[in-house]
């Protein structure tokens, strides 16, 4: 059985859930950061994970 969990990434701009995206916990400790495609802000900026 699989250790991934889902999590959510938000823009950091204006603060919108954009994407989801799998990690392990128990691996990795931090919290993500991407820099993605926000379609609000139509730029790339940095999504971070937020909680559920």
């Amino acid at each position: 059985m699989s250790q991934d969990q889902l999590i959510k990434l938000a823009c950091q701009d204006c603060k919108r859930i954009n994407y989801w995206s799998r990690k392990n916990k128990k691996l990795v400790t931090k919290k993500i950061e991407l820099k993605k495609f926000c379609k609000w802000c139509k730029k790339q900026t940095k999504h971070k994970e937020v909680k559920k």
